[in-house]
């Protein structure tokens, strides 16, 4: 999937757990998890705020294109 997403990488800066984030955005864990998987297909503007807010962060600490190997130019 070319959209990465880094929430682990910002929880862990944080030292902040899945339980700990997901609560204080309004998450249950296992749509966190979701998250962190690449298995979601969306995100609201609403909850990426959150996301920010709580980690203190931009958008683009939280998410990150990569190309797929299969694509080139």
């Amino acid at each position: 999937m070319p959209i990465v997403v880094r929430i682990d990488v910002e929880l862990a800066r944080r030292k902040m757990s899945v339980g700990e984030f997901a609560e204080r955005v309004g998450l249950t864990p296992a749509n966190v998890a979701v998250l962190k998987n690449g298995r979601a297909k969306a995100v609201r503007f609403s909850t990426l705020e959150a996301m920010c807010r709580v980690l203190d962060c931009q958008p683009g600490d939280l998410l990150e294109w990569v190309e797929d190997e299969g694509e080139g130019r």
